[in-house]
């Protein structure tokens, strides 16, 4: 243990803070991917009321784990990443930004239905969920797994220089 102390002492002042946001950045985005996963193995037509209910705990863990992953993603841009410019002036990071975006948007019909069934299980219902609508929620659920898997190939190169004026990568 004192080594580790050690280590940390003489680490740069930055370091620590970068990495932290780095982090919270990449679990946010691993919860996210889960808890799509989770969802989309959870839709079926007329769900338990456990498996109902674990949907729209999940959506919300969802939520939060997206909106951690934009604060956390906006501080590495401007103060804990490479600098505004190394993103900006790359359209690699406009295509992840847009792709993000895009999931985002794509998310709000499967909350809004989840948010719609929080009122028939607070009543001790279940929500009416028919073979249409089950399909249409996993579509949708299959299109935002394939753009967030997406997401960390944009990353990966971007990190490489691809995408930057005169790089060609590393």
């Amino acid at each position: 243990m004192p080594a580790f102390a050690a280590l940390l002492a003489d680490l740069p002042s930055d370091v620590l803070p970068r990495a932290g946001v780095a982090y919270v950045h990449y679990l946010s985005f691993m919860l996210c991917f889960g808890a799509l996963v989770l969802e989309r193995r959870l839709i079926r037509p007329n769900p338990s009321k456990q498996d109902a209910t674990l949907m729209v705990i999940t959506d919300v863990v969802y939520g939060m784990a997206a909106l951690a992953l934009l604060v956390s993603g906006i501080l590495r841009v401007m103060y804990f990443g490479q600098g505004g410019a190394f993103y900006t002036e790359n359209p690699l990071f406009w295509w992840k930004v847009g792709l993000y975006l895009s999931v985002g948007g794509l998310s709000l019909y499967p909350t809004i239905t989840y948010i719609l069934w929080a009122i028939p299980l607070r009543k001790g219902e279940l929500p009416q969920v028919s073979e249409a609508l089950a399909n249409r929620l996993a579509w949708i659920l299959n299109i935002e797994l394939v753009g967030f898997a997406l997401i960390p190939l944009l990353a990966t190169l971007m990190a490489r220089g691809v995408g930057l004026p005169g790089t060609l990568g590393a």
